[in-house]
């Protein structure tokens, strides 16, 4: 790199003789180079070869190659016969059996191959011409004579090429020095005489002055375009001399205008103070107002005369998934896709100068409905007409609520009804039952009573039984009994909706009551029913760390029975051969202790999972289903037990229920 420097800060003169002296010596070298090469080569591949074919003929003549195969020290006397010939190398002859018997070297000696068949190996290593000429024997195989050429060139070669160097070198620098003169001549002198005239010119700052024309060529040009240069640098200065004169005359006149504008300047810094003032305030005031927007839990939009957006606070960016960069100055349809259909309300809330209200409206968000009620209020501006206030607010919770309270209410009402009901169908109920239970006994043959009235009567209480059984009238009896009994179970569940259960909770272990109410649901569920309910895969999940839970066992088992059997019967409605699978698991959610029945029936349609839990409402048919097994178990879980019951279903997907029971207060805190 400093070599590179020096070259480069070199002046142009001495560049192009260093230039021109490497080229010459380059030149040198490379004619020298391909001479010696060129010398080489030819008594490599003309002189050697032809020499050794030569020599090798001679000695295979069969009256000296036999003897020398005969005996190796005929072979070695042979071989130091050609040590005094320049060419020569190396030599060596190999018998019949390919052996090595004698060798010469000339100078110092060459690592030969000892066997005949490794000679080709040798070669490839081996840069000198070499020879094998085969030698003939009367009585065997030939044997073979190696000849190594030597690759020196004679001395007086490298002399005569010295020489000629030599003198090659002394007229190039003979030459290199008549072409520096003129270098010096017509390259360096003119550019001197330029680099003095601008220093000159830089010293006097003498615009005027003028540097010599020269030949015609570059630095002529050179010369001739430093004369213009200077020539315009002249008209320049002489501009410049002018405007300053203008520019002292027009400082004067601004010096004026300036006492004048600072004045002005106070006047306006007063008013930029004043002003800045009341923008601070009110950029306070609108963060404060942004403030309050989105602050508020309802969502809420303003609307210009066009339905641009011009207001949108955080609550509307997380219900439509837009941000106020993008939402601002856009049309709604476009910010808020599903207030589209609403656009007419908009304007006409707007044009009229009133509020509209949507009371209810299911969009979807992460991936459930949400219920939301929507108002609109007008803006009245300066002109009389503005734009229009969007409110949206959740209701989704409200409406749960409100279900809640509706489906109460029809509790507290059928426990009313029942109340009122049960006393007027007991007393006519337990007569039906209480008259059957007579025929039984008055037909039976074991009362001395029957058998006494039956003699007086003339007939035999076998003979009646015997018509009776014919007629099938005790199977007749048996359906009265049946029905009245479940009349009476009606009637008992309608009872437990109007008394207020003063009954104690006790401490129990959920897995234990679920495995006694899937044990008495086996037992119950048969296939007189048309399906088979222990032939279902029954899937137990219980969770380790719940422990016991306040409940009533009895009444906690009569509402995992009533799941069951609907989760069996759903699961026999299915028209696919999907095997049927209940998971009836529990777990530790503080505060309550959840327990899940879940099956893979054909599920619940909507319109059905809102009125599930009503008094009386049965999808099933007539004689099958009371409507009151859901309805009771909801009594018991929310009345009895304090608890929470909802269902989530889907058509084609099965049904899930979920009873949430109270923890006791020590595990809550645990947790």
């Amino acid at each position: 790199m400093i070599l590179r420097q020096r070259l480069e800060n070199l002046p142009v003169g001495r560049k192009l003789l260093a230039a021109l002296l490497v080229l010459l010596a380059t030149v040198l070298l490379v004619a020298n180079l391909a001479f010696i090469s060129a010398a080489y080569w030819i008594s490599q591949e003309s002189m050697a070869p032809q020499a050794l074919q030569t020599l090798g003929r001679l000695i295979a003549n069969p009256a000296l190659s036999a003897p020398a195969l005969a005996s190796p020290e005929t072979a070695r006397a042979l071989l130091e016969n050609l040590r005094d010939y320049p060419p020569l190398r190396a030599a060596a002859i190999y018998g019949g059996d390919g052996r090595l018997v004698a060798q010469l070297a000339r100078g110092e000696k060459l690592d030969l191959p000892r066997r005949l068949d490794r000679l080709e190996r040798w070669r490839t290593g081996e840069f000198r011409t070499n020879q094998l000429i085969p030698l003939p024997q009367a009585d065997g195989p030939p044997g073979h004579l190696l000849l190594v050429a030597s690759s020196e060139l004679p001395g007086a070669f490298y002399t005569g090429t010295l020489t000629a160097s030599l003198v090659i070198l002394a007229f190039s620098l003979l030459f290199w020095l008549l072409v520096a003169r003129q270098i010096r001549r017509l390259v360096t002198k003119p550019i001197r005489r330029l680099e003095e005239l601008s220093r000159q010119v830089t010293r006097e700052e003498n615009y005027s002055l003028r540097a010599r024309r020269g030949n015609h060529d570059e630095i002529g040009s050179l010369a001739e375009a430093f004369n213009t240069m200077l020539a315009r640098i002249q008209a320049r200065e002489q501009q410049l001399e002018r405007a300053r004169d203008d520019a002292q005359a027009a400082f004067s006149q601004a010096r004026n205008l300036a006492e004048e504008t600072r004045h002005t300047n106070l006047q306006l810094e007063l008013e930029v103070q004043v002003r800045s003032k009341i923008e601070k305030k009110l950029t306070g005031f609108q963060s404060y107002l942004n403030s309050i927007i989105d602050s508020m839990p309802s969502a809420l939009i303003a609307l210009d005369e066009q339905m641009y957006v011009t207001q949108w606070n955080k609550e509307a960016s997380l219900l439509s998934g837009t941000g106020l960069d993008e939402a601002m100055n856009k049309p709604i349809f476009l910010a808020f896709p599903p207030l589209k259909p609403y656009l007419e309300a908009l304007r006409r809330s707007a044009e009229h100068c009133r509020v509209e209200e949507v009371e209810r409206v299911t969009w979807p968000k992460d991936g459930e409905p949400r219920h939301y009620a929507l108002t609109f209020f007008p803006l009245m501006g300066g002109s009389g007409k503005g734009g229009v206030v969007i409110r949206i607010d959740d209701i989704t919770q409200r409406l749960s609520l409100e279900e809640v309270m509706v489906q109460s209410e029809k509790m507290l009402s059928v426990g009313g009804l029942a109340a009122g009901m049960a006393h007027e169908i007991n007393n006519p109920l337990g007569a039906v039952l209480h008259n059957v239970q007579n025929i039984r006994r008055r037909l039976s043959p074991e009362l001395a009573k029957n058998l006494e009235q039956a003699q007086l009567a003339g007939i035999g209480l076998e003979q009646i039984n015997a018509y009776l059984q014919a007629r099938e009238v005790p199977q007749l009896l048996d359906g009265i009994q049946s029905a009245g009994s479940r009349a009476a179970k009606i009637v008992s569940h309608m009872l437990s909706f109007s008394r207020l259960s003063n009954r104690e909770l006790m401490p129990c272990l959920l897995p234990t009551v679920i495995d006694q109410a899937l044990e008495i649901a086996g037992n119950d569920f048969d296939l007189a029913d048309g399906f088979d309910f222990k032939a279902l895969d029954i899937h137990r999940e219980f969770d380790d760390e719940l422990g016991k839970v306040p409940c009533i066992a009895n009444e906690l088992e009569q509402v995992l029975l009533n799941l069951l059997k609907n989760a069996a019967q759903a699961i026999h409605q299915r028209e696919d051969d999907e095997p049927g699978r209940i998971v009836v698991r529990t777990r530790r959610n503080p505060p309550w202790a959840e327990i899940q029945v879940q099956d893979n029936g054909v599920g619940i349609p909507e319109a059905v999972r809102k009125r599930i839990f009503e008094p009386f409402f049965t999808t099933k048919e007539v004689g099958q289903g009371t409507g009151l097994g859901l309805s009771v178990s909801y009594f018991i879980i929310t009345n009895n037990h304090k608890g929470q019951m909802d269902v989530q279903s889907k058509p084609g997907q099965g049904t899930l229920f979920t009873l949430r029971l109270p923890l006791p207060a020590t595990s809550e805190q645990d947790n």
